[in-house]
Order: C-alpha cells, then sequence, then structure tokens
C-alpha cells in the first residue's frame, strides 16, 4: 500500500471523526451551550448541509488549482475550524464553526475519490476507493470512542480540540509524501459533460438511494447516545464502547462491500439494502435489551456501510467519461440525506415520538431504496445500455 494512499486515508480519518463524533458528545455539548438536545441535533443536519452544498460548490471554483495544495489547504481550514468549534462560546457560532468545516470536508472527498484511484494501478482501484471511505468507518473505531471519551472526562471542548491536533498532523503528513502533480489532469475537464452524466438514470438514481440510505441511518444515529441511555437503560460511560462496536461493525462492513462490488455489483447492492431494511426493523425491537442491541449495532453498522462502495462504483462506472462532478455529488447526496435525517429524527422527537420508534424511519426508507434500485436495473437491462468508457486524460 502506498504512503500517499495511507496519506489521503489519514486526512479522510480525521474529516470523519470531526463529522461522527458529535453524536457521542451531543447531550454533553446540548447542556453546556444551554439547549435542547433535538436543538444540538441540527449541529449533525448544519454540518451535512455545508457539505452536500458548499463542498461540489468549493470543487468548482478551486477546479483549476494545484491538487496537493487544495488538499493542504483544506488541511489547514480543517485544523483552523476545529479550533473555531472549541471556542466557540453559544450555539450559533459553534453551528458557524462546523458549517465552515463541513464545506472543506465535501470538497475534500470529491477530491480524494479521484486522487486515490490516480495513485493505484487500474486493477486495484476498487480497492482505493474503499480505503478513502474506511477513513470514515475507521473514525466510528477509533476516532468517534475516543472522542467521546475525551468529552466525558474533560468536557465536549476538548474533543474538539483533540480533532483539530489530530487534522494537523494528517495535513504534514501530506505534505511530505503525496506527490506534488497527483491528479494534474483533474481540472482539465468540460463542465457541459460533467453534467449531462447526471441525467443517466442509473447515476441518478443512486443518488437518490444514497439520501434515502442516510436519512434511514441518521434519523437514528445521531439521537443513539440518548437512546441507549433512555431506552436500552444503558450508562452513559458505556456509550463509547457501543460506538466502538458500530465502528468494527462499520469497517469490517465497507470492505466487504468493496469486495462485492468487484464481485457482483448490482446483485450485491440489492441484498445490503434488504438486509438493512431488516435491521432497521430489528432494532426497533431489540432497543430495550443491552445484550441483543449491542449484538444489532454492530450489524446495523456493517450493513449500513457496506452499501457505500457498490453503490459508489455503479455510479462512477456509468460516469466514467466524465467523473468529477459525479464524484464530489457521492458526499453531497449522503450528507444531503444527513442532514434530512437529522432533521427528521429532531421534528419527530419535539412532536412527542419517542427515541425507540426512530430506527423504523429506517425500515421505510431503506425500503423505498431497494425498490429503486430494482426498477434501475430493470430499465438498465431493458435499454441494453452499457457503462461509457473512460475519456482520455487529455480529453477530460
Amino acid at each position: 500500500m502506498s504512503l500517499p494512499l495511507i496519506a489521503l486515508f489519514l486526512v479522510a480519518f480525521a474529516f470523519g471523526t470531526a463529522e461522527f463524533v458529535i453524536a457521542g458528545v451531543l447531550p454533553d455539548v446540548a447542556l453546556g451551550l444551554g439547549v435542547s438536545i433535538p436543538m444540538a441535533g441540527f449541529l449533525v443536519s448544519g454540518y451535512a448541509i455545508g457539505i452536500a452544498v458548499g463542498g461540489p460548490l468549493l470543487t468548482l471554483v478551486t477546479k483549476k488549482l494545484n491538487r496537493k495544495l487544495l488538499v493542504l489547504l483544506l488541511g489547514a481550514g480543517f485544523t483552523l475550524g476545529q479550533a473555531l468549534c472549541a471556542s466557540a462560546p453559544n450555539f450559533e457560532l459553534l453551528m458557524l464553526a462546523r458549517i465552515f468545516v463541513s464545506v472543506l470536508h465535501g470538497s475534500y472527498f470529491g477530491i480524494a475519490f479521484i486522487l486515490s484511484t490516480n495513485i493505484v494501478p487500474p486493477e486495484r482501484r476498487g480497492f482505493a476507493m474503499a480505503l478513502i471511505l474506511a477513513g470514515l468507518t475507521v473514525s466510528n473505531i477509533l476516532g468517534v470512542p475516543a472522542g467521546t471519551a475525551i468529552g466525558n472526562a474533560f468536557g465536549w471542548r476538548t474533543t474538539f480540540w483533540a480533532v483539530g491536533a489530530l487534522a494537523l498532523v494528517a495535513t504534514l503528513i501530506i505534505a511530505a509524501v503525496l506527490p506534488a502533480n497527483t491528479g494534474a489532469s483533474t481540472g482539465q475537464g468540460s463542465l457541459r459533460r460533467e453534467f449531462t452524466v447526471l441525467g443517466r438514470q442509473q447515476v441518478a438514481t443512486s443518488l437518490i438511494v444514497s439520501v434515502l440510505v442516510m436519512v434511514g441511518q441518521y434519523s437514528l444515529f445521531t439521537y443513539i447516545a440518548p437512546l441507549l441511555t433512555d431506552v436500552t437503560g444503558l450508562d452513559s460511560q458505556a456509550i463509547p464502547l457501543i460506538l466502538l462496536l458500530y465502528g468494527i461493525g462499520s469497517t469490517i462492513g465497507v470492505f466487504i462491500g468493496g469486495r462485492l462490488a468487484d464481485w457482483r455489483l448490482l446483485p450485491s447492492l440489492i441484498v445490503v439494502l434488504a438486509i438493512q431494511t431488516v435491521l432497521f426493523t430489528g432494532l426497533y425491537f431489540v432497543s430495550p435489551y443491552p445484550v441483543a442491541m449491542s449484538i444489532m449495532v454492530v450489524l446495523w453498522g456493517g450493513a449500513n456501510f457496506a452499501f457505500g462502495s457498490p453503490l459508489q462504483s455503479r455510479m462512477l462506472m456509468w460516469a466514467a467519461d466524465a467523473p468529477n462532478l459525479t464524484s464530489s455529488l457521492i458526499p453531497t447526496g449522503f450528507n444531503l440525506g444527513i442532514a434530512i435525517g437529522a432533521f427528521l429524527g429532531a421534528s419527530l422527537l419535539d412532536a412527542g415520538t419517542g427515541y425507540r420508534a426512530l430506527p423504523l424511519i429506517g425500515t421505510i426508507c431503506l425500503a423505498l431504496s431497494v425498490i429503486i434500485i430494482i426498477i434501475s436495473a430493470t430499465l438498465e437491462k431493458r435499454s441494453g445500455a452499457r457503462p461509457p468508457r473512460p475519456a482520455p486524460a487529455e480529453a477530460r
């Protein structure tokens, strides 16, 4: 495994920790800033909206900038943003700081998916994409539980300082090992062609599914801490362990998903989405039982991240002749769903729905996803369409 690819993974790990750790310290943030837990949940929505909207815009604005320089600027801005989060005196300024970081996050992942495939041989591109995605899942294993434990021990502001230090280290590693000309051809594409590929039904339906899956996941995951304490009856000190189990399941799932994408992409995607539907239903029934809930969380994490590699592979396969905009919209779709999910969960909680009912949102969203992919596969088979070939580098 190349050092540049590992460096890109480390930055992805830092961004993933920043995004997800808020779930582990959400009750403390709410208490510290004098807002309700549902109100604090909007910090998740704000971050996701920043990725979904600001990320692609920043990617387009910086299209001609040297890729290594851009990654370094994103890392430096991320470090500054974490310092702003740690020192925010009120909810509004913390929200603004999180949005600032999230825009950088969205741009980084859009670039990293492309750069990772430029670093490795063609036969290793699926693995390279899976490794970048694994930065998010490993952050759930190491970053989120560690950040939550730090927050419980020293206060939630210390969590943000720690994530900022992690970002600084990752950025310095990028500066040392990433070749200066990596991805030099990625800024030469035609914007018209980039937008045209979004009209292909395989790309469009995959974006819709990415939103639906994240709505289901984050209407629950955003409030996993109070669910585990109020419904499952666990002590708050046990939450980092449960998040660790979730992260272990997620990381196993992302690499399984990568293998499935290389094996039987479309059937694997349908099966994984169907399994998620079953698991969300299971979470509703076992949530009052600590042991069963712990086991289900591991399975849930694995299935939730197993879908990522097949879905992204399908999107980029059908956008092979103009992949840049599609690649940047992958995190957009995910985080639009995260924003909607966190908002939907907050709205239902404010309306009096208990934490236990939140998994049923996932059941509905994942069932719809299965239907959409089956329809997409049927249309593809009937049309006889074939994925486009990658355009030559000089034509991009």
